[in-house]
């Protein structure tokens, strides 16, 4: 039972990761918009650019663990 429920939490195609990436940058460029908000100018535009750089290096470490998982054939 405890395997089943395991499954649910394991992203095994890119699609998934796809997805996920999406729904971390819909978080991301909202809090970069609070961030734009509450710090006009520089500081708030770099806190919003290290918001949305930090979900390209998660969707980037993430397609690699998918590829090297079906690479090996880890199930």
């Amino acid at each position: 039972m405890w395997n089943k429920i395991s499954r649910l939490f394991k992203i095994k195609t890119k699609l998934e990761v796809f997805l996920i990436t999406y729904a971390l940058a819909l978080g991301a460029v909202k809090r970069g918009e609070e961030y734009l908000f509450q710090y006009p100018g520089m500081g708030g535009l770099l806190l919003f650019l290290c918001c949305t750089g930090a979900v390209f290096l998660a969707a980037a470490k993430m397609l690699q663990a998918v590829e090297l998982s079906q690479m090996i054939g880890d199930d």
